[in-house]
């Protein structure tokens, strides 16, 4: 695997359509679910990108504070490719994500918006539940934070 982390003015155009591309596969396609993916958050986070064999297997946005949250820097965009899964990918990206945004931001408190269903992965890597359930874009979520 072989990560890179860029801002978003130094993503190539090629870099920039395989992440988009994944991201539509996985949220709109996979999930059916109908948002705008692109919503202006991109321009101001760094992109950490998984490769494998050249192909973009694995994603994550780091959202410097006070754009996601007022308080806290936030990991968004989670997504692992469909054809990479079950090998364990989903968790060195988290924990990628989680070293290079504490670079990044200090060592700080970590907020996330978590779809349910992954309650139990990402208390596995010590996020703790912070809100009661809500719907976003038609899915369950909660917040969690890591201290």
């Amino acid at each position: 695997m072989n990560w890179t982390l860029k801002k978003f003015e130094t993503l190539t155009v090629d870099e920039l359509y395989a992440l988009l591309r994944l991201r539509t596969e996985v949220f709109v396609v996979e999930q059916n679910c109908v948002f705008q993916d692109m919503d202006n958050k991109d321009q101001h986070c760094y992109h950490l990108m998984g490769w494998k064999e050249n192909e973009l297997v694995a994603y994550t946005r780091l959202v410097p504070l006070g754009i996601s949250y007022s308080e806290y820097p936030s990991i968004g965009r989670v997504v692992t490719s469909p054809a990479a899964r079950g090998e364990g990918i989903g968790r060195r990206l988290m924990e990628k994500s989680i070293e290079e945004t504490r670079r990044l931001f200090g060592n700080n408190p970590i907020k996330i918006g978590a779809q349910l269903y992954l309650l139990a992965f990402y208390a596995s890597l010590g996020f703790v539940q912070s809100s009661d359930i809500y719907i976003e874009d038609g899915i369950e979520h909660i917040e969690m934070i890591l201290s």
